[in-house]
């Protein structure tokens, strides 16, 4: 009997306690100041998010959400949990995208201090979107997240870095998972080149492609593919941001 009653607790406990469907448990802090402009730039390689397509409904995700940057874009769905913390500002939710990597701080205990040690699932955020679930003076709240469809205004934006036989091309203002699983690029002059994950949202090609135009095949994380076929004229110049009519939407 006493067995019994044990179980049968920790089937309610687990019940009680447990997200409702589709929500995790994590913990969210802020960056960046009240206009996050400390959040430009980052570990995707975005730049001036505002030109980028995000904004300031952004966040950087701890090592255990950004997987070496195959993240970076991803949407998530955050409230704060209002049944654990005080700090929360009821029934508000805000939509963001990751953008940046939150490092771990071994120096600190990974419940004082080291909010993104691993495997703790934390979002530091951008200031104005924090703001927008939680009090300031509470530094740290519980939160409930989801991953969610991002959905964007406009076409992806394709940025190519780099130098002449070392390219990094970066996607950015992506819809339907935000994230892009695989990417090939195909000049006036070559065939179809696979590229590799750099580092963030920047993909590698060792190839000359400087005075071609380019197409690309890319592929989500969300198993959508768009050919954007001549989307980069021949006369383009390192640095320079590409806006396509294409977008992903799952």
């Amino acid at each position: 009997m006493g067995r019994v009653l044990v179980a049968l607790l920790v089937v309610l406990a687990a019940t009680f306690f447990a997200p409702a469907k589709g929500w995790n448990y994590g913990t969210a802090t802020f960056y960046g100041g009240p206009d996050a402009s400390g959040t430009m730039g980052g570990a995707c390689g975005y730049g001036n998010l505002y030109q980028a397509g995000y904004g300031t409904n952004t966040a950087a995700l701890s090592t255990v959400l950004f997987n070496d940057g195959a993240a970076c874009g991803q949407c998530y769905l955050i409230m704060c949990d209002s049944n654990a913390s005080p700090w929360c500002k009821g029934g508000a939710a805000v939509t963001i995208t990751a953008t940046n990597f939150c490092p771990p701080n071994w120096a600190q205990p990974s419940d004082r201090g080291g909010w993104c040690n691993p495997p703790r699932p934390h979002f530091d955020m951008a200031q104005p979107a924090w703001e927008r679930i939680g009090v300031y003076k509470a530094g740290i709240i519980p939160v409930l997240y989801q991953q969610v469809t991002c959905w964007r205004q406009g076409g992806i934006r394709i940025t190519i870095g780099g130098s002449t036989f070392f390219q990094l091309v970066n996607f950015a203002n992506v819809g339907g998972s935000g994230s892009i699983r695989s990417v090939s690029v195909k000049g006036t002059k070559t065939g179809w080149i696979a590229l590799n994950r750099n580092w963030g949202a920047n993909w590698q090609c060792n190839s000359a492609l400087a005075g071609q135009e380019l197409s690309f095949t890319v592929t989500s994380t969300g198993g959508q593919t768009l050919n954007l076929n001549n989307v980069v004229p021949a006369w383009w110049p390192f640095g320079m941001a590409f806006v396509t009519n294409y977008n992903f939407y799952y």
